[in-house]
Parts: C-alpha cells; structure tokens; sequence
C-alpha cells in the first residue's frame, strides 16, 4: 500500500492521508456579493476524505477579481457565508485552507468596474471570460509604491477573515500568471524600482505578502503557491537561466518564514527544477504533476513514496470523484471530469458525481 493512504502532520495538524484536493475555478459564487453558496458547502463537504482540501481561489478585494461569480473573502457577509463551508468539511472530519487569489492584470473593467493593476501596464495577450461574452484582455494600471502596500495588506485582512470563518489555513497563489505571478515573470513585471528588475526584487512582492500574512495569522497557517515555467495568462519564463535564479532565490527567501507548506504546479519538463526546489524546501512539499493530457492519476502515487513530494495535489480527478482517496486506494474506477462543466451552472458536473457506493447502488 503506497504512503498516499498514511496520515501525515502538516504543521502541527493531523491529515488523514497525503492526498491533496487542487484549488479549481468553479464560477458557482452566485451568494449575496459573490459569497459562497449551500451548493459549495455541499460540494466541499462531498470531498473531505482529501488530506487537505485547498479551495479555489478567492479574491481579497473587489480588485482582485478577474473571473465572473468567484467567491470573494472580503466583506462580512462572505466570511460568514464560508463558515458554512468550513464547518460542513470539519463536520466530516476533514480539513480545509482558503486559496487567497488576487488575478492582477487578468480581468476585465466590465467584472468589477474597475481597471485591472499589475507590477506594470503591460496587456496579456488573450481574452477572458464575462456574462457579456469573451473580452480583451486590457491594459492593467501599474500598481504604485503605496498601493502595493495596500495591497499586501487586501491579503492580510483576507488571510484574518478566513481564520474568522473557520479555515484551518490560507494559501498564498504565486501561480498561473496571476498577480504574484505576474510580479514574479519578467515580461510582465517591468518595473525599474524596488519591485522589479533583477530576480531579488522581482520576488520582493511575494515575499513581503507571505511574511506580513504569517504575522497576522501564524506561519504553520500559511502555503504558498507557485508554477515556474507555467506560461498560462501570457507569462513568459522561457530564459531558464533567469527561471532558476528566480524560483531559488524565491524559495530560499520563503524558507526563513517556516511556512507550513510549499505547494508546486508542475509545468511541462521541469521535473528537474522540481527536484531542486524540493531539495532546497526545508517543510512540507506539495506537488501537483505535470501528467500531459491526462488528470494526475494512480501512477503518480509513486511520487510520494520515492520522496518526490511529501503530499500529492491531484485537480480535475478530484473535481469529479468526491471520494477520490478510497477510489485511488482500490485502483479506479474513476468518473471522467465533464469540461462543459467545470465553470458556472448548478449542480450538474458539481455535486451530482456518484461516489463508488452510489455507483453500485
């Protein structure tokens, strides 16, 4: 029996097992001011057996919103909406961190009414998504010094609002050209001040982030997120001399703030980098692999038991089998995600996935 079905202490806190449910948009907020539903409560609950459940990202401000009907974390209304969330995944005996997203450039005027920012004003090539149908993306106003501040501080009121309703942790998104992301690639962090330029200042702004959030809610609280090499949202990280220099200097500034965990997407052929970050990380290494087409499934399981990774992230698996532990165990069978279904809609492709006891009834 392979490791992945062992319990395993995360910063102080008993896991189940070493499997990790992937934060995943599901564009389902459709609560008073983009808060969490009974839906979503269901659909977390539904998947609690996962070691740790990460949830999809959430935005700290009105600001950081980038996609339709995703939940935010900064007003009352949604801290008290995600307490059901929280308490229904604790009620089945599992534990849960709130993925804390701010998208940065990825967005559009016509989600918040409000001009997307970022480290520079430089435009990503591509559309996004809206009610009103794909849009351009727009050129983001360049943040200043003062509002990087404040913004620091979006993350540091969000991260204090999610231990107010109830969840065992936060993880910082540094991933998928989102904003750290984008503070952290040089195509889009263009800057010549103390925020941009070479690798230490270009990670400035992800460190100063997780240092000021580990001293508002405790470092055993806090993951942090990061994809090198990932182009998604028009990243560009394709001199691997600057990627190496980038990501150690990042995970050797991290390291000191005794994270509780290091959680890595895995881009396609970094496998090597993967293994140096890991090495250089002194705590718990998430990885969620690189597999090509397919969903991480049962082979990956092996990354855990040769040291790879001390807990293994899987996404689209996890999205349409809520008892994906016990299913991964027997080795399959394993319901296929539906892509028609992943973002927006009801129930249909969110809660209505049959557990293997549902499957047999």
């Amino acid at each position: 029996m392979s490791k992945a079905f062992e319990p395993y202490e995360l910063a102080g806190k008993r896991l189940a097992n070493r499997l990790v449910m992937a934060p995943m948009t599901r564009s389902r907020a459709y609560g008073p001011g983009q808060s969490p539903t009974p839906l979503m409560a269901e659909y977390y609950a539904q998947r609690a057996s996962a070691g740790l459940i990460v949830t999809e990202g959430v935005q700290p401000s009105r600001a950081g919103q980038g996609y339709p009907d995703t939940p935010g974390i900064h007003t009352a209304e949604q801290v008290a909406a995600w307490r059901r969330v929280t308490d229904a995944v604790h009620a089945q005996g599992g534990a849960i961190h709130l993925q804390i997203m701010h998208t940065g450039r990825v967005g559009h005027p016509v989600l918040t009414g409000l001009q997307p920012v970022g480290p520079s004003a430089v435009a990503a090539a591509g559309q996004v998504y809206t009610h009103e149908g794909p849009q351009d993306f727009v050129t983001p106003r360049e943040l200043t010094d003062s509002e990087i501040r404040a913004t620091i501080d979006d993350y540091v009121t969000a991260a204090r609002g999610a231990i107010e309703a109830g969840f065992d942790g936060v993880e910082l998104h540094g991933a998928n050209g989102y904003l750290i992301h984008q503070f952290l690639a040089p195509n889009s962090n263009q800057r010549a001040d103390a925020w941009g330029g070479s690798p230490e200042k270009r990670i400035r702004f992800a460190v100063e982030t997780a240092r000021a959030v580990t001293e508002a809610i405790g470092a055993e609280r806090v993951g942090f997120r990061l994809s090198p090499g990932n182009p998604f949202n028009d990243i560009d990280e394709s001199d691997t001399a600057d990627l190496e220099a980038t990501y150690t200097a990042l995970v050797e500034a991290l390291a000191p703030l005794n994270l509780g965990y290091l959680h890595q997407l895995e881009a396609a052929g970094r496998r090597d980098l993967t293994h140096r970050l890991r090495k250089a990380w002194p705590a718990t290494f998430i990885l969620n692999p690189f597999t090509g087409r397919q969903p991480t499934g049962p082979a990956e399981l092996e990354l855990l038991d040769n040291g790879t990774a001390d807990l293994l992230a899987y996404g689209a698996l996890f999205l349409a089998n809520p008892d994906l532990p016990a299913r991964l165990a027997r080795g399959g069978p394993f319901n296929s995600p539906d892509p028609a279904t992943f973002y927006g809609g009801d129930e249909k492709g969110f809660t209505d996935y049959p557990t293997l006891e549902e499957a047999r009834a």
